[in-house]
């Protein structure tokens, strides 16, 4: 367990996010939840190249580690899809001992309004005490990316203007690039 104590804390850390995203969106309740990520992401994590049993091996000990902490995440996967099914001692968890993150309330509260547009997004992230870069973006899938720049943040906010609404998706930069947009 110890060789991958990085990537355990890495893989936490990235479900404490969505859990926080999640709780902002839909509100908390004290249930178990499921969250999934493909293989490639979790091989970021552990900065390895491993196949889907390689790495539900290394997945082993994650529950065993994240138990003493905070409650037991387990993992189990279909090909490269892998379910990490969060306790609702981790969602208890997440909600008591995990502030808040303002930002991601204001932008989902943002983007809940009707009518929201791109320039109202920029002017939220303009708006924030951390520099931020914004990128168009060319590639059919998203027509701006916006990023901060020398922050703990390190996620790349994706947004799609849809006509009667905007559509957000955040990734970290290692996924992004493997999107090879």
């Amino acid at each position: 367990m110890e060789q991958f104590l990085a990537g355990f804390e890495a893989l936490k850390a990235n479900i404490f996010d969505n859990m926080i995203e999640q709780q902002a969106k839909l509100g908390y309740r004290k249930e178990p939840v499921r969250l999934y990520y493909p293989l490639s992401s979790l091989n970021h994590f552990f900065n390895k190249k491993a196949d889907s049993d390689e790495m539900q091996q290394i997945l082993s000990d994650f529950p065993v580690y994240t138990k003493e902490q905070c409650g037991e995440i387990s993992a189990t996967h279909k090909g490269e899809r892998f379910c990490f099914t969060i306790s609702e001692e981790v969602s208890e968890y997440v909600h008591t001992n995990k502030p808040g993150n303002i930002f991601i309330c204001e932008l989902i509260q943002l983007l809940a309004k009707h009518g929201t547009t791109l320039e109202e997004i920029i002017t939220l992230f303009k708006s924030q005490p951390k520099e931020s870069v914004i990128e168009p973006v060319n590639n059919g899938e998203f027509d701006i990316l916006i990023r901060f720049v020398n922050d703990k943040d390190r996620y790349y906010y994706c947004f799609k203007d849809e006509g009667c609404h905007i559509i957000y998706h955040r990734f970290l930069p290692e996924d992004y690039a493997d999107f090879d947009f």
